[in-house]
């Protein structure tokens, strides 16, 4: 075969490599890592399930409500605005896949329900994307679209005959058998099986649509929403890495092909905190950077949480930029009533904000993302509060190491998320008179290192009486502290237990390393308890 070109092959070929290296966004080498250093997602959700300045209880969804999610963080060190546009089944967005009237003809056909809020808001024309990304590009916001690969909220009612079924999708409904399991309560097993080219398919369109329709500057794909995606005992972990390696690849074209020219269109995932969770779902991190992803979210699901592997994460891939997420909560306790939004939870305070913030930078991080920040206000069944509005002054601060390096600190292990990749969960831990318990905290030293001496705390469920505890760290006996307040000021009272359920110790600087250190409790006397929350406060 001959390699001599004509003048006009050459000029064919020439003009096909600058155009594909003008969709990838770069000139002759990919791109340096993304810029950006505060992410905020907006599950837009929260518009019409939280009482706020601009939402009063059971008004309808407008175009000016969207719009205010973006002004509220709008100068707050906000730099990417991801939105959500619903579950990931139904599209809140002009689709020509499963158009809005198609989907809300066949529900009421088949269970009698009208639409509800955001079915009407479409039916009336509506279109979620167009007033967020106009409003970023309004207000200096870098407009995602972070879509849920596969979310399991209500679809325990998909088959029922009401509006409960509202947001199971045609295709969901007509395909049991894609699901992972035969239980339709269990979120793990009525979620779909990735495993299926049907099902990864069915995704990939809507990401197709929304990448060659709207002007965003970037895509999250979130896997976290919810964490399961394969049969783990009908699948090996080479088997569910190349499916999803070969899944973000497709997208990775997608982007490039529908990028303006000139254009870098940010590819981003949502994964979990811990390499277990990553072999589970098939998220080979090393691998997903070379296919080009470009940003790595790291995720407890749904709070915040200082127990990640994330310096291990960070040590697979050094391509991308990687953030650790922050949420509103610390840890959820018992529902008041069954269903949805009925639990208690711990608030997160400006100094976890800080603390987990700066250890994140210690360990790697390009910067911090916010997840169901909104929740702070008035949602769900009565009898959760305090509510409050988000604290916003937060975000100011969570882009700034420097200034985050020279905080207080609080530490702390909660019983947080009831993570299927760690069993058993680290909390809550059973304690036994005279049996050992033993503890990892990771801690990062601020600016110039501890100049004073901390105070350790434990809290168990219930109160313990008389009992007895001598707690260790890193092999120093720390001196009992009668002083159980709150190290902080916490606006919440939820969740905080009473002074019987707590103990207290010094925690001289001497005692602390930055990195593992390690927490050796015990308990003498009293009767069988719960440990679930500890903390440590170092000035």
């Amino acid at each position: 075969m001959s390699t001599n070109l004509t003048r006009r092959d050459f000029l064919v070929r020439t003009a096909a490599a600058t155009a594909l290296t003008a969709a990838r966004g770069w000139a002759q080498t990919p791109p340096s890592r993304a810029p950006f250093r505060v992410l905020y997602s907006n599950d837009l959700t929260n518009i019409l399930s939280c009482t706020s300045p601009w939402h009063k209880p059971r008004q309808s969804l407008t175009d000016q409500m969207i719009e205010a999610t973006v002004d509220e963080v709008t100068g707050t060190g906000v730099d990417v605005h991801l939105l959500q546009p619903g579950l990931g089944w139904i599209p809140w967005w002009k689709s020509k896949i499963y158009p809005a009237e198609e989907h809300y003809r066949w529900v009421e056909q088949r269970t009698g329900a009208k639409p509800d809020a955001y079915g009407k808001y479409m039916l009336e024309g509506g279109d979620v994307l167009k007033p967020f990304i106009a409003r970023c590009r309004e207000k200096g916001q870098a407009p995602f679209v972070s879509l849920r690969m596969n979310d399991a909220h209500h679809l325990e009612f998909a088959s029922e005959k009401n509006s409960r079924a509202m947001s199971a999708s045609r295709f969901y409904l007509e395909h049991p058998e894609y699901r992972l399991g035969p239980d339709p309560m269990r979120s793990d097993q009525h979620v779909l099986n990735w495993a299926i080219p049907e099902v990864r398919a069915h995704k990939l369109a809507f990401i197709r649509e929304i990448c060659e329709n709207y002007d965003i500057d970037g895509f999250e794909m979130d896997f976290m929403r919810f964490c399961a995606l394969f049969q783990q005992d009908k699948t090996t972990r080479e088997q569910r890495c190349g499916i999803m390696t070969a899944f973000v690849q497709q997208v990775r074209e997608i982007l490039d092909r529908t990028a303006r020219r000139g254009q870098r269109r940010w590819l981003c995932a949502r994964v979990p905190c811990l390499i277990k969770g990553l072999d589970a779902l098939g998220l080979d991190v090393r691998e997903l950077s070379d296919t080009g992803l470009d940003m790595v979210n790291v995720s407890a699901f749904y709070y915040t949480t200082q127990h990640t592997e994330f310096a291990a994460i960070r040590k697979l891939a050094a391509q991308p930029a990687m953030y650790l997420e922050l949420c509103h909560t610390i840890w959820n306790g018992p529902k008041l009533v069954p269903g949805y939004d009925t639990s208690l939870f711990r608030r997160t305070t400006d100094e976890q904000f800080y603390t987990t913030a700066h250890l994140a930078y210690a360990r790697g991080a390009d910067g911090m993302s916010l997840f169901n920040f909104a929740y702070y206000r008035e949602f769900g069944s009565p009898g959760r509060g305090p509510f409050s509005e988000p604290p916003f002054h937060v975000l100011k601060r969570l882009g700034d190491r420097d200034w985050l390096a020279q905080q207080p600190q609080h530490f702390f292990l909660a019983q947080g998320w009831n993570n299927p990749f760690e069993r058993p969960a680290l909390l809550p831990r059973k304690v036994e008179p005279d049996k050992p318990l033993a503890f990892n905290l990771d801690f990062a030293a601020p600016a110039g290192g501890w100049k004073k001496e901390g105070r350790l705390r434990i809290q168990t469920g219930k109160p313990v009486g008389d009992a007895a505890w001598t707690a260790k760290l890193n092999r120093v006996e720390l001196p009992p502290n009668a002083d159980v307040t709150e190290p902080f000021p916490n606006p919440s009272p939820v969740m905080l237990g009473t002074p019987e359920e707590h103990r207290a110790f010094r925690v001289p600087t001497a005692a602390l390393k930055d990195g593992p250190n390690r927490l050796e409790l015990v308990m003498s006397g009293g009767k069988t308890a719960s440990l679930v929350f500890i903390d440590v406060a170092l000035g």
